[in-house]
């Protein structure tokens, strides 16, 4: 196949969006956006990129800013690992080893929890120049379609060969530009979840899918694994210290992150969550518990069917673990992830 990349760079530059850490590619910024782009849509992350830098400009606030206020900056975004990760590694490393005011060289390409050896290419291109590949889902899905390639992506031999071809034809002297230019092709035009828009590709005399008509067909991927459904019963309960919180354990899902009371796998009646609440010490008043409008919420592999119960308490000591949130204290300290989002609101107006 003829070099892709002169039709594709001149496309790029009349066509691509303007995005801030594309306006201002430093390291910092481009490894944080790219964290917050995994498995999340541009429109979706660009709010919180820029409350994020607002906050923590730079590795050393990054590095210092306690895990509660992390958190909260990253409300509402999801895949809470992301943000815990992202701290990790500054923590790990001495601050000049990460110095943005340096072009990195193997800084931000050794291995980072953060972000796995597919999102990991595109910062060093996108920020310093170097003709690294960015084999992203987007890059894969122009990929397999170009060359109408049926094979499994997912599979490591796969994606090596991917990575192979975008490094045919990758341009020594822009490589940055390169990968950006894939990527906003696969987000744009050979778009994901729907027909590719060919008539605007800048590729589709070269596309053996579209010749074929096979497009809609690839990426192939392999089958996902059934989520399992487990039965979530949650408390709301609410007092004239605030709503009762409770804090998850530091490993496992939505790790550190605040919640109602609630018990997982397990339906329960409004009594058996009252004896519950009780047996944490937490005595709600005699009047009868108010049911909640179910929910439920998605996970990569498990599905929530919440229930849900609102209790009213006197004023008395947190549980462990636990604590009764003002107002306040629920709009700018603790962070409840979007698992809760149906009850967000019920939240707040309880207190």
């Amino acid at each position: 196949m003829e070099n892709i990349s002169p039709a594709l760079l001149n496309w790029f530059y009349a066509n691509h969006r303007i995005l801030p850490f594309r306006s201002d590619p430093t390291p910092y910024h481009v490894w944080l956006s790219e964290i917050m782009l995994q498995q999340t849509r541009v429109s979706a992350a660009l709010p919180y990129y820029e409350r994020f830098l607002a906050a923590l400009p730079d590795i050393p606030a990054l590095a210092a800013c306690e895990e509660e206020k992390l958190h909260k900056l990253w409300e509402g975004l999801g895949y809470y690992s992301r943000v815990r990760n992202l701290q990790k590694r500054p923590r790990r490393s001495s601050v000049s080893s990460m110095a943005v005011s340096c072009p990195p060289t193997t800084t931000l390409s050794a291995p980072c929890p953060a972000s796995g050896t597919i999102r990991q290419g595109p910062s060093l291109p996108s920020a310093s120049g170097l003709p690294v590949p960015a084999v992203d889902g987007n890059v894969l899905r122009v990929f397999s379609r170009l060359y109408n390639d049926d094979g499994l992506i997912t599979d490591p031999k796969v994606k090596r060969a991917f990575t192979a071809r975008v490094m045919e034809h990758q341009p020594p002297a822009a490589p940055g530009d390169y990968n950006q230019a894939l990527m906003e092709l696969g987000a744009l035009v050979c778009v994901p979840n729907g027909a590719p828009l060919c008539e605007q590709c800048p590729l589709a005399h070269l596309c053996q899918a579209r010749a074929a008509g096979t497009a809609l067909s690839l990426p192939r991927k392999a089958a996902p694994k059934a989520r399992r459904i487990e039965p979530v019963t949650l408390a709301v309960v609410r007092s004239p210290a605030g709503v009762l919180l409770q804090q998850r354990p530091e490993k496992g899902l939505l790790a550190g992150l605040w919640q109602p009371v609630l018990w997982e796998n397990e339906t329960l009646t409004p009594d058996e969550a009252r004896a519950r609440l009780a047996a944490l010490g937490v005595t709600c008043t005699p009047d009868a518990a108010k049911a909640l409008r179910p929910a439920k919420h998605i996970f990569s592999h498990i599905e929530w069917q919440m229930q849900g119960y609102l209790f009213a308490a006197d004023t008395q000591p947190a549980p462990a673990g636990c604590v009764w949130a003002s107002p306040e204290q629920l709009a700018a300290e603790y962070t409840l992830p979007g698992a809760f989002k149906a009850y967000k609101k019920l939240l707040a107006a309880a207190l």
